[in-house]
This record gives structure tokens, C-alpha cells and sequence, in this order.
């Protein structure tokens, strides 16, 4: 499987979609899936959205869990890289990341607190 190293400052802004979330490597045994080094993998759903493009949802790999990361929230990814995989007539692409940060100085909108009606 060849990687592709991804250069986020061309996506445009990355916005958490899905905080991040423990990857099950086995869903019958519920196993949580490790890196080589023994680091539980999570995964966190990402938009991309560039030059007014139509927003992408993406599922990016990381090892350890990202800290302060919230939904709605804009992030940095860093080391990212992309793995396009064939199994059978199955194919696509999965990404990978060194990391998942908030971005400095940017925070989460504020959720209303009583269902947003006025």
C-alpha cells in the first residue's frame, strides 16, 4: 500500500465532524485496535472544504487520542497521508495523520443552550 503525503494547507478549513472515537479492529469481540507501538488508534471524522467547493467528509486514523478536540471545532492535522486499498471489488482511499490538534486561537461555536428557539 503506497502513501500519499497530503498537504492540509490546500484543503482549506478542517472542522471536527465526529469527535474522535476509538477504532474497533474486531466489532465481534468489540477489540480496539493498537499501532505498532501498543498506542490505541482513534479515528475523527473531519469536513474539507475548499475554495467553495462542496464540503467532504473524511475519516482520518490517529494514534493516541486526540485531546480538546470537540465537534464543530476547527482543527490542524498534521503528518497527514493518504492510502488508497483494494480488497477484492472493494478499493478507496483511507488517511492516517501523526496528529489531530484544535487550531490556535480558534474555538467551537457555542451550542445553544436551550435548543436555540427564542
Amino acid at each position: 500500500m503506497q502513501s500519499i503525503p497530503v498537504d492540509t494547507a490546500r484543503l482549506g478549513v478542517l472542522r471536527c465532524a465526529i469527535a474522535p472515537e476509538a477504532k474497533i479492529s474486531n466489532p465481534d469481540t468489540q477489540e480496539v485496535k493498537k499501532d505498532r507501538d501498543g498506542n490505541t488508534v482513534y479515528t475523527v471524522a473531519v469536513t474539507v472544504r475548499q475554495d467553495r467547493r462542496r464540503i467532504s467528509v473524511i475519516e482520518i486514523a490517529v494514534p493516541g487520542e486526540p485531546k480538546g478536540i470537540d465537534e464543530g471545532q476547527i482543527v490542524k492535522v498534521t503528518g497527514l497521508v493518504a492510502f488508497a486499498w483494494a480488497m477484492g471489488d472493494r478499493h478507496g482511499v483511507s488517511f492516517r495523520a501523526d496528529a489531530i490538534t484544535p487550531a490556535p486561537g480558534l474555538t467551537a461555536p457555542a451550542a445553544p443552550k436551550n435548543g436555540g428557539g427564542a
